[in-house]
């Protein structure tokens, strides 16, 4: 059983009965409650402030920052480099090099999360043979600096996990990037407007049978 919630952006909290995860911390200038909690285990995609802001989480947890293969207190982590952006071209060249972009994948006890962190290009068929079974999708969809919804839901087909939570998307926090909100990506996918829970309890047993999306309510956002 792994717990998850949504912290915003692309911030989770990941759990089961070894340890602790938190994906992509930022900090207060992102508009949502920073996560300040005790973890085992941090992952950071990139770079950028938000998604890679330690200030927050308490204890001394092992942080994760690009690619390798990882064994902590039960849990196998991959560390997958994909580039976060496209890379620049002609007269773009002289543009600032784009961030780098780590892809995680979280093997707990008969089930698989993958977090893509700041993903902005969809990843060939070759791309993704390392990411084969996935159970649980985090995925980001409101473009600007990564997938939009369009983009997301070829990801999807790519990958077909059983379940799919959106994140990095606009939720009208102030201080948030100009992003999308959710709804594009539901549409581009064909889903219909979903009610948000707070967290999910996933299991091998409770996955469905075809991929469904679950949309999150970010913590301390609830009410």
């Amino acid at each position: 059983m792994v717990e998850i919630s949504w912290l915003g952006h692309a911030c989770f909290r990941l759990r089961d009965k070894n340890a602790l995860i938190i994906t992509d911390p930022f900090g207060k200038e992102l508009g949502y409650p920073p996560p300040r909690v005790k973890a085992d285990i941090v992952t950071i995609s990139n770079t950028h402030p938000h998604h890679s802001t330690l200030d927050g989480i308490k204890g001394q947890p092992k942080v994760l920052q690009g690619p390798g293969e990882y064994e902590i207190q039960g849990i196998f982590v991959t560390g997958i480099a994909f580039t976060s952006e496209p890379e620049a071209k002609g007269k773009d060249k002289k543009k600032e090099s784009p961030l780098r972009n780590t892809i995680y994948v979280f093997e707990f006890d008969n089930l698989t999360v993958c977090h893509l962190g700041g993903l902005a290009l969809v990843p060939t068929q070759a791309d993704v043979e390392g990411l084969s079974a996935i159970d649980v999708l985090l995925v980001p969809v409101g473009g600007n600096t990564t997938l939009d919804g369009a983009s997301a839901s070829e990801v999807i087909s790519l990958l077909e996990p059983r379940l799919v939570i959106p994140m990095h998307y606009r939720t009208g926090v102030q201080g948030e990037p100009p992003l999308d909100s959710v709804e594009r990506f539901l549409r581009a996918l064909g889903a219909k407007r979903l009610q948000p829970q707070e967290e999910i309890k996933v299991s091998r047993s409770s996955l469905p049978e075809e991929t469904q999306v679950v949309l999150l309510v970010p913590k301390g956002q609830a009410d």
